[in-house]
């Protein structure tokens, strides 16, 4: 199987935000968002794997600013390491200002898929290949959080874990 490059898996979402997906204070509910962020990395894992995949887990979320009601909303989504059959894919949300066309960075998101085959087993996928600097502190980094995911879960023994044990030696 051969590898693949983290822009053959990008996936740009951009939407408005409705009077019906925000909350009291006139922002986007944080489950809508999240929704939304699920739906663009899905579809990255699923263009990466050529494969059915499904959420296996929701690593990381930062809220870091509110997105106001009428806000113009990209979600990005690129895979950023391949396993043997799971993927992590980095998700990063965009504002774009609607009368200078600026775009603010105000949440991001890491999210684990597995891909399956149609009975639900899973299924080998290609590899990554990073082509720029930030693809592979993101490919780098990866590692490292699936590392400590499986050291928590008591899948791994913490001696094990050599590149996140890197950091702290």
């Amino acid at each position: 199987m051969e590898a693949r490059y983290p822009s053959e898996s990008r996936t740009i979402l951009t939407d408005l935000v409705l009077p019906g997906e925000t909350n009291p204070l006139n922002n986007l509910f944080g489950g809508e968002l999240l929704a939304r962020m699920d739906r663009a990395a899905g579809i990255a894992a699923g263009r990466h794997s050529r494969r059915i995949v499904v959420t296996a887990s929701v690593n990381h979320v930062a809220f870091s600013k509110a997105i106001p009601l009428g806000s113009v909303v990209t979600v990005e989504a690129k895979v950023s390491r391949a396993f043997k059959s799971s993927m992590e894919v980095v998700i990063d949300v965009w504002i774009e200002d609607r009368q200078s066309g600026d775009k603010t960075k105000a949440n991001e998101a890491i999210y684990t898929f597995v891909a399956v085959n149609e009975s639900g087993a899973p299924v080998s996928i290609p590899q990554i290949k990073p082509e720029t600097e930030l693809e592979q502190q993101r490919y780098d980094a990866a590692l490292r959080r699936k590392q400590l995911s499986l050291v928590l879960a008591g899948k791994m023994k913490p001696d094990d874990a050599t590149e996140l044990k890197a950091l702290f030696t």
